[in-house]
């Protein structure tokens, strides 16, 4: 046999002896954990469909006003406009709160002053007792004096702290980035502490303010949708849930509920009439919903069916079973029985699923 050939085939079956090796050493393959596809049930299937009317309003919103009052100098922003945070909005006559400062400072050199001198008599009068030529009486007076001088240095630089304080207060400056919804005072106007110059709110989240009956609130329970209309036509209608239910009645034994849009569009303000329907359930249909129909697996009596829910605790899901009745409406099926709102449920892939 040539030697080429020997070698070649040596060759051969070191590679061969390789890949036998590698193939030995390689590592497990990791289990494929899938995420499940969830909803939470909250969408009554049905019940009377009811209207109520609403005002528009951001979710985030402020008044603003100076914690000092003051002659206003200077409005430097208006209705519309766009602010961030730290920019100043308004400027009182900072003239009056300069000289509280210059006054105070004054104040507080005079005391510093004094308390120089009183030490100093304290200081001689300690070292006189320590020798017995002073009485004790005079010793503690002085030491009085002196103590008193400190306090005196500690009040004068308080109160030009305090001065300095109101000088900073004279600017109105916007607390966080947002717009301006009102403006309620103007240049050279008198204003009291505490009064609206501006209202500010935060762009992008926003929320309808309801009244709702009495006899309505009770079917009526956070994250239940609502869709808003606006008298507008070239405003779509908007999709919204409950985020606040009043637990105590107001005017005309009205409850507020406060429904949260969902994607609010930019030509949206606040202070526009909106108009919020929901679908309420009454004594016999208020444990009604409708899931999607994806979400059940099929059972083996007409109108019975299962669901998987979802225990975040565990990470498992549960199977449950549902009881339909309602038919089909937009690929949703209304569940009669068996699930509550606030179930998490599991909707694509239930055919992979099992109990636990």
């Amino acid at each position: 046999m040539h030697l080429p050939s020997v070698l070649w085939r040596l060759g051969g079956l070191i590679a061969l002896g390789a890949l036998i090796g590698c193939e030995e050493q390689a590592p497990p393959v990791a289990e494929n954990v899938r995420a499940i596809k969830t909803i939470v049930v909250s969408e009554q299937g049905a019940g009377q469909q009811r209207r109520f009317p609403g005002i528009l309003e951001a979710v985030d919103t402020s008044s603003l006003s100076f914690e000092v009052p003051g002659n206003t100098r200077e409005i430097k922003v208006d209705v519309g406009d766009r602010v961030t945070e730290g920019q100043d909005l308004a400027t009182l006559d900072d003239t009056p709160f300069r000289l509280n400062v210059d006054a105070a400072e004054a104040e507080v050199s005079r005391a510093k002053a004094n308390l120089a001198e009183k030490k100093t008599d304290f200081d001689r009068q300690s070292t006189l007792y320590k020798k017995d030529w002073v009485s004790k009486a005079a010793f503690d007076q002085a030491k009085a004096a002196y103590d008193s001088a400190a306090s005196q240095v500690d009040y004068a630089i308080s109160k030009l702290n305090l001065a300095k304080r109101d000088l900073d207060k004279a600017v109105l400056r916007a607390p966080f980035d947002g717009v301006i919804a009102a403006r309620e005072a103007d240049p050279f106007q008198e204003v009291a502490r505490g009064q609206t110059i501006f209202e500010i709110y935060v762009e992008g989240a926003m929320q309808v303010a309801l009244s709702v009956p009495e006899t309505s609130i009770r079917f009526i329970s956070l994250g239940t949708p609502a869709t808003v209309s606006f008298p507008s036509e070239s405003v779509p209608h908007q999709e919204g849930r409950v985020s606040e239910v009043g637990t105590v009645a107001s005017e005309a034994n009205a409850f507020t509920v406060k429904v949260t849009l969902v994607d609010p569009p930019e030509s949206l303000r606040p202070g526009m009439t909106a108009e919020a329907a929901m679908l309420l359930g009454s004594e016999e249909t208020e444990a009604s919903f409708l899931i999607p129909l994806s979400a059940i697996a099929p059972g083996e009596d007409a109108g019975r069916g299962y669901v998987f829910v979802f225990d975040p605790e565990s990470s498992t899901v549960r199977k449950t079973a549902v009881t339909g009745g309602g038919g089909v409406r937009d690929n949703r099926v209304l569940i009669r029985d068996g699930i509550v709102a606030g179930d998490i449920v599991a909707v694509a892939g239930v055919s992979f699923l099992r109990d636990g």
